[in-house]
C-alpha cells in the first residue's frame, strides 16, 4: 500500500458571499462576473507562486508554499476586486470571503486533504464580505514581515473542528489607501491640535472606539442565533433608556430569556456540537 504524501502548506479558501442571491437576481451577469473575477484571481495566484487546486461552484482552493505570498496574494485579490466592484451598483457587486491557514496536508495527485484544508475552509466561512481571516499559525508567520494591520478576533468555534481556532482579520486599506487631499490633511491637523490639548479625552475615546470595533467584528463572526440574542438584549436596553432613563432597569426581565440562550450557546451548545461531531469532514 502506497504511503500518503504529506507536506506543510499555506491554504487559501475563497468563495462568493451571497452567491445564491446574486444568481437568483441575474444568472448570466453573475456567471460572467464570476469568470472574470476568477481570471483575476488566477493571474494573481500565478504571480505569487500559488497553485489553484480546485474550483467548484463559486469556491476556490489555492495552495502556496510561502505563507507571506499567500497573504499578499489575498490582499491583492481583495484590493483588485474592490476596485472592480466600485464601478458596479451595490446589488451586482461580487465580494469574496477569504480564509488562510498554515497546516499539514495530505496530497493525492493534484488534490489536497486534511485538517489544514478544513480549517482554511471554515475561516473563509466566518470571514466578512471582502475580508481575509487568518489562523494563528499564519498570523505568527506574517505579523512582523508584512506592512499590514491585523485585528485579533479571539478563539472561534468552527464547524467540524474540535478545538477553537484563534483568528485574526487582515485590516485592508492602510498603505494602499488613497492619499488625503490638502483639505482633509488640514482637517486632520486641526483635529490633532485639538486632541493634543485633551490627551485624556483622546485616549479614552480611542479605547472606546477600539473596543467597539473589536465587539463589532466579534459579533459579525458569530452564528445568527448569537447575533439575534445580542440584538434583542440591546433593543430592550435602548428602549429602557429612551422611556425611563437608567432610574428603572426594567429591560433586565424581558432580556433574561435571551441572555440565558446566549450563555447556553456560547458555553454549552458549541461544546456539545464539537463533542458529537469530532470526526466529520467537510460539508
Amino acid at each position: 500500500m502506497q504511503r500518503v504524501k504529506r507536506r506543510l502548506a499555506a491554504i487559501m479558501c475563497a468563495d462568493v458571499a451571497q452567491y445564491s442571491k446574486l444568481m437568483e437576481r441575474d444568472e448570466d451577469g453573475t456567471l460572467d462576473r464570476l469568470k472574470a473575477y476568477r481570471s483575476v484571481m488566477s493571474s494573481l495566484t500565478e504571480g505569487h507562486n500559488g497553485r489553484i487546486v480546485n474550483t467548484w461552484g463559486d469556491a476556490v482552493i489555492i495552495e502556496f508554499s510561502s505563507v507571506t505570498e499567500a497573504v499578499q496574494c489575498a490582499v491583492d485579490i481583495q484590493n483588485e476586486l474592490s476596485l472592480r466592484n466600485s464601478e458596479l451598483p451595490d446589488l451586482n457587486r461580487m465580494e469574496f470571503r477569504i480564509g488562510i491557514n498554515l497546516g499539514d496536508i495530505m496530497v493525492e495527485g493534484d488534490d489536497i486533504y486534511g485538517d489544514g484544508v478544513n480549517v482554511a475552509a471554515r475561516l473563509q466561512e466566518i470571514a466578512p464580505k471582502g475580508g481575509i481571516m487568518l489562523s494563528q499559525s499564519v498570523y505568527d508567520q506574517v505579523k512582523t514581515k508584512m506592512a499590514l494591520g491585523f485585528d485579533p478576533l479571539g478563539p472561534q468555534h468552527v464547524k467540524n473542528v474540535t478545538d477553537p481556532v484563534e483568528t485574526y482579520a487582515v485590516r485592508l486599506g492602510g498603505r494602499n489607501a488613497p492619499q488625503e487631499s490638502e483639505a482633509s490633511g488640514q482637517d486632520a491637523s486641526d483635529k490633532a491640535a485639538e486632541t493634543a490639548s485633551h490627551p485624556d479625552w483622546d485616549r479614552d475615546t480611542q479605547v472606546l472606539a477600539n473596543g467597539f470595533e473589536q465587539a463589532r467584528r466579534w459579533l459579525r463572526a458569530q452564528p445568527r442565533k448569537v447575533r439575534s440574542c445580542v440584538f434583542l438584549i440591546g433593543f430592550f436596553f435602548v428602549l429602557n433608556l429612551l422611556t425611563s432613563g437608567l432610574s428603572t432597569l426594567w429591560f433586565v426581565w424581558p432580556s433574561l430569556p435571551f441572555a440565558m440562550m446566549l450563555v447556553w450557546h456560547l458555553l454549552v451548545g458549541r461544546k456539545e456540537k464539537s463533542m458529537t461531531n469530532p470526526s466529520q469532514q467537510g460539508d
